[in-house]
């Protein structure tokens, strides 16, 4: 059975921009991770094997966005590509990176990224479970 598991409003305060400004002071970010995936059957007996463990999913997300990067598209697509590495289970994956007062020469609430990504896309490392 098809279905999905998504995290949102995740909070971090990290230090990506182009300008040295944004490295060095950081801003805040919000990110929505959602996966498509294949329930195992276990899944329907309570059983966290038979589905994405939304824990480790936080701590694909939290490790990426403490490395300090000028896109945001290059990191959705780092979290993306270690969802689908670290799961072998999922099948697509959407991550939705929001920047807040971005410095744009302008009033905006935030900017906002979003990286589409299938399994049949991962080329670098072997699929685990």
């Amino acid at each position: 059975m098809t279905g999905k598991v998504a995290l949102q409003g995740l909070e971090f305060h990290a230090y990506h921009g182009i300008y040295p400004h944004e490295r060095s002071s950081g801003n805040k970010y919000e990110v929505d991770i959602e996966v498509e995936t294949e329930f195992e059957e276990s899944a329907f007996d309570d059983d966290l094997t038979g589905t994405v463990n939304y824990e480790s999913l936080y701590t694909i997300v939290k490790n990426e966005m403490e490395k300090p990067s000028k896109l945001l598209e290059s990191v959705g697509h780092a979290i993306a590509q270690e969802a689908l590495i670290e799961f072998k289970s999922v099948v697509n994956v959407e991550v939705r990176i929001s920047k807040f007062n971005p410095p744009i020469g302008g009033v905006c609430r935030k900017a906002v990224v979003t990286v589409r990504k299938s399994a049949a896309e991962v080329v670098t490392r072997d699929r685990q479970t």
